[in-house]
Parts: structure tokens; C-alpha cells; sequence
């Protein structure tokens, strides 16, 4: 059974594990309502609100983009530590607006290994019609440890 916690309780471990494990597997719903699952590299960080906000530089072209724009949500697993994994349920949005991109880029590019690299090789500069950004907000964090208790946030217990 879970324990239901305020997102206080678990922001910092849950920083400490994704900025550990880095990749995780991510997954949507395309148009059939079939999962579909594939690694991303998101960068996680507390907002301003003492909330969390995960960024990811990904191509806007891609079929996630699809499944996006018709349901938009995504769920994230990081399982590294087979008795640690942690969990993110987000809502995704596409931002375009070209000072946030920068500032993402600048996340990654500043952040240290493995965590940090060089978006511009992959996907072009800020400007680049390769070059996209999801925000994710979760509205669910899991941070779980085998043997032992699933702790969890949810925004609607807040």
C-alpha cells in the first residue's frame, strides 16, 4: 500500500535518483490507444513554486509529437536499482518559446556528466526546427524502495 506524501517529503530523493540513473524509459498513447515506449534523457528540476519540472530536448517531428498532441501525457520510469525505482507522471507541453530553449540547452549543456552534453550536435541550435522541448509537470511522483514502502505524491492529495 502506498504512503501519500506532500511533495517535500520525496523532491529531493527523487532529484538525487533521475540525476543518478539519467535515462529513463518513457512511454504515450498513440492515436489506437496502444503504449509506446522509448528511453529520453529528461533534465528535472524544482520550479520556483517548490514544485518539479522536467525538461526534455526531443524532436518536434517525431511520432511522440503525434501521440502528444492527441493525449498529453507521459509516464516515466527510471529503474536503474531494481529495488529503487522511481516514477513521474506528467502532463507534456511543447514550449517554443526561444529564451526558455536556450535556458534548457544551457541546463544540459552546464550540467555535469553524465547528465549534461551538447544538445546543438543532436538536434541543431534553439532556432533549429529539430530542436524541440517538453515540459513536463507531474501530477504523480513514486519514489520506491523493494523491501518497503512505495511513497508517493499525487497533486490532487495536496
Amino acid at each position: 500500500m502506498p504512503r501519500y506524501v506532500q511533495l517535500d517529503d520525496i523532491r529531493q530523493e527523487f532529484l538525487e535518483r533521475v540525476f543518478r540513473v539519467v535515462w529513463c524509459s518513457a512511454a504515450t498513447v498513440d492515436s489506437h490507444g496502444r503504449p509506446r515506449s522509448r528511453i529520453l534523457h529528461p533534465y528535472w528540476e524544482a520550479d520556483a513554486n517548490g514544485g518539479l519540472i522536467g525538461w526534455i530536448a526531443t524532436v518536434p517531428t517525431s511520432p511522440k509529437a503525434k501521440h502528444l498532441a492527441a493525449k498529453p501525457y507521459m509516464s516515466l520510469a527510471y529503474v536503474a536499482e531494481m529495488n529503487k525505482p522511481v516514477y513521474a507522471e506528467c502532463r507534456a507541453e511543447w514550449v517554443d518559446d526561444l529564451a526558455v530553449k536556450q535556458r534548457v540547452h544551457d541546463l544540459f549543456l552546464n550540467a555535469p556528466a553524465p547528465m549534461g552534453y551538447d544538445t546543438v550536435p543532436i538536434f541543431g541550435g534553439i532556432d533549429s526546427p529539430r530542436y524541440g522541448i517538453l515540459k513536463l509537470t507531474p501530477y504523480q511522483v513514486e519514489v520506491s524502495t523493494f523491501p518497503g514502502e512505495h511513497t508517493v505524491w499525487r497533486a490532487d492529495r495536496t
